[in-house]
């Protein structure tokens, strides 16, 4: 039998409040800066759910990733001048130089949404980069995630077979610089069809121990997680999975010699961690999870 990738015990280290009332965290990212702080950044709203109304993106720092975190104040608010409907699901990467969110901006059309990308110095202040998407794709193309392979920078997002509907999928683009994308290609077709939410959402990729894993979600239901196993990163299949955890918008993060796992989501209270573990586990720095050490 293959070993399977698995997740302990869940502990919750962060839950927002705000003008006195409860709020979720949805699909968030997490990173740490130069100086070893650790920031959070993700959708949030007043409970309970309302995910067309989710104009700004949630802000949280804390001096370890288990906590406690500290509530900042928002970093990005949606732009309706730029044609932005919400702000989904926003993700982080340093290119050595600045800092980089991706994120899903909506506009009108469903079948051809806009990722978009703001930049920052200190992740406190950031500022769109330009007018205009970074590309356009549906059907509610969201979820951006982002990591480099072989010398090129990937992004991984969730969306459908044709922009229309179709297949729920993975795609993802190339690109040299984080600024110009390649057309979109398919690494994971599911056999489920639709539009709106599918069980390809939040997608995040990790290389570990010579196999690449893909986590999706939510997958059988709101509060899971799948793991997919391949030796290639642009390639997965449904029938090849390694795993199942308790967890909704996952994040996969290497902090103090090993992995841990995140969940959040409508309903769920704030942010939550455990350890993760992978089948044969060597404990090596950065083996290629996501997380930048700047």
């Amino acid at each position: 039998m293959r070993q399977r990738v698995t997740a302990g015990r869940f502990r919750r280290i962060f839950e927002p409040e705000r003008d006195g009332g409860r709020w979720y965290v949805n699909d968030h990212t997490v990173i740490r800066d130069a100086q070893g702080r650790w920031h959070m950044f993700g959708i949030t709203h007043r409970e309970p759910a309302d995910p067309f109304d989710e104009t700004v993106f949630l802000h949280a720092t804390a001096k370890t990733l288990t906590g406690s975190w500290t509530q900042r104040i928002p970093v990005l608010r949606v732009d309706r001048a730029l044609g932005e409907t919400h702000l989904w699901a926003p993700f982080v990467v340093h290119d050595g130089e600045r800092y980089l969110m991706f994120y899903d901006g909506g506009g009108r059309d469903r079948t051809a949404t806009g990722i978009r990308l703001a930049t920052s110095t200190n992740l406190f202040d950031w500022t769109r980069h330009g007018p205009d998407p970074l590309f356009r794709d549906g059907y509610d193309a969201r979820d951006p995630m982002v990591l480099r392979i072989d010398g090129e920078w990937v992004m991984y997002y969730c969306a459908t077979s044709t922009p229309e509907g179709g297949n729920h999928v993975v795609a993802y683009r190339t690109s040299p610089d984080l600024l110009h994308w390649s057309e979109r290609r398919i690494a994971y077709t599911d056999p489920s069809t639709g539009t709106e939410a599918g069980n390809t959402e939040s997608p995040f990729v990790v290389r570990e121990a010579g196999h690449w894993y893909l986590f999706i979600g939510p997958r059988p239901d709101y509060t899971r997680t799948e793991i997919f196993r391949s030796d290639n990163p642009f390639h997965f299949r449904h029938t090849d999975c390694a795993g199942r955890v308790a967890a909704h918008a996952a994040e996969v993060v290497w902090d103090a010699g090993q992995y841990w796992i995140t969940r959040a989501g409508w309903g769920q209270r704030g942010v939550w961690l455990a350890p993760l573990r992978f089948p044969s586990t060597v404990d090596l720095p950065d083996s290629g999870v996501r997380v930048p050490q700047s």
